[in-house]
């Protein structure tokens, strides 16, 4: 079993449901002024690490247990390769044009680039919102050059915790996360990316969780 840390507004979040519960995520919301989708993330660490009780149409409820204590048997029975989705893939040479098709296709907010079938980078709605009013040629420039490439991409892996996960999303501040094999070729780190991570996977196991 492993600590739980929080973050800062994890903390508020506790200390706000213990004065005001039951207290539902809209209001939450109000007071910290944040949207509700900010707070899904903390709201599923906190509901399923057992720290605070989710009721349907009632609120959030102080559960009582140590923040500081351990991680509840229920999460920590849950790896990233338990809840994973498919990755939604294009490879460097794909046109910038192509990969908005995709995106909006498949309704994502980011996309990962392969090279040779390996991680080389990811590219978001901003990166190709910059393209695509910028006045480039968005059917001739390559994913490639718009991209964030490696090594400066957050990954995950099928047997990390869901809650590490969790974290690395909320630290970095992005909407996904690439889950990934590791291969040594050559001495080299390369990585096959075999699912993807998600704010929404992980808010529909706090649904799960909370028998939502």
């Amino acid at each position: 079993m492993v600590p739980i840390q929080l973050n800062s507004r994890q903390t508020k979040i506790i200390d706000i449901v213990k004065e005001h519960e039951p207290i539902t995520s809209e209001q939450i919301a109000s007071i910290l002024g944040v949207t509700r989708a900010t707070l899904r993330p903390d709201l599923a660490i906190l509901t399923m690490s057992g720290i605070l009780d989710a009721r349907p149409k009632v609120g959030y409820f102080y559960s009582g247990v140590d923040e500081n204590n351990l991680i509840s048997k229920k999460i920590n029975s849950k790896n990233v390769g338990d809840i994973m989705s498919l990755p939604i893939l294009v490879t460097e040479d794909t046109t910038v044009y192509d990969t908005i098709v995709t995106m909006f296709l498949e309704n994502v907010g980011s996309i990962f680039v392969t090279n040779k079938g390996y991680l080389s980078g990811v590219v978001s709605r901003k990166d190709l919102l910059k393209n695509a009013i910028g006045g480039s040629e968005i059917s001739k420039i390559p994913v490639g050059i718009t991209m964030t490439r490696m090594p400066n991409i957050v990954v995950t892996y099928p047997n990390e915790s869901v809650v590490e996960a969790a974290r690395k999303i909320i630290d970095h501040e992005v909407d996904s996360l690439p889950v990934t094999e590791l291969e040594i070729i050559d001495g080299k780190e390369h990585y096959k990316v075999v699912g993807r991570i998600s704010k929404t996977n992980i808010t529909r196991l706090f649904l799960e969780f909370s028998g939502s």
